[in-house]
């Protein structure tokens, strides 16, 4: 097979999953958005997945963006940012991605928020939150999120369009299951509240290990990177 072939089944199955899961579910797969995670994909790799009917691509990495955007990789689809993201580098997504889903402090918001506003334009935002409570990894902690709503809701330049959490890395089907429970609980306790420039969009949680086990619990966007491109190079033994 070639490499596009094998990426055209790829998606094809995650795609299935995805419906299975959604059925499983009680809901509409069309209601779920599949991105796909691109991080150390080639150009020519992004625009085969996107071929293969990818329509949102999901980057980690500002540096590999901006280097994929000038060679039209996302050519045909929406991008988001979805990895980590310093204050410094804010300047050279806006333009160039429709949401941020890593926004894990208000810091960093109220960065965004500034730098979109000299541009002359709103930026959407999730809001990524440290569900497990994990040392090693950023994110707002659950108890601080209403009150950081409350100092942002009124901030121009962004619009918080929803949440998004990276759990610890699963190892069998199931495991995260609690930390995605307790997501869907958050983002239903905050969209039941009244916040000006608010709109819980989008609860972003599942990777290619867990995305079934969070469509259960409420997700209607995953981002997927290993099922459908396979294992990068790191992860290979």
């Amino acid at each position: 097979m070639t490499e596009q072939e094998i990426i055209n089944e790829n998606v094809h199955i995650v795609k299935e999953r995805i419906e299975q899961a959604a059925k499983k579910a009680g809901r509409n797969a069309d209601d779920i958005h599949l991105v796909a995670a691109t991080k150390m994909n080639n150009a020519e790799r992004v625009k085969q997945a996107i071929k293969a009917g990818i329509k949102i691509a999901g980057e980690n990495r500002v540096q590999e963006l901006i280097e994929k955007y000038d060679q039209n990789a996302y050519e045909g689809s929406d991008l988001h940012f979805i990895g980590t993201l310093q204050s410094n580098k804010v300047k050279f997504l806006m333009g160039k991605v429709s949401l941020i889903q890593s926004v894990d402090s208000e810091k960093l918001a109220n960065v965004i928020a500034k730098q979109a506003q000299n541009k002359g334009f709103c930026q959407d935002i999730l809001l990524e939150i440290n569900i497990a409570g994990e040392t090693s990894k950023s994110g707002i902690p659950p108890e601080q999120l209403p009150q950081i709503m409350e100092n942002l809701c009124n901030l121009n330049g962004i619009h918080i369009r929803g949440l998004m959490a990276i759990p610890p890395i699963s190892h069998f089907a199931g495991e995260n299951l609690c930390h995605f429970d307790k997501m869907r609980e958050l983002f239903i306790d905050i969209s039941q509240k009244k916040y000006d420039n608010v709109s819980m969009d989008f609860l972003s949680m599942g990777m290619s290990g867990d995305f079934e086990d969070a469509i259960l619990c409420g997700s209607n966007m995953v981002r997927v990177g290993t099922a459908i491109f396979g294992a990068r190079p790191y992860m290979k033994k």
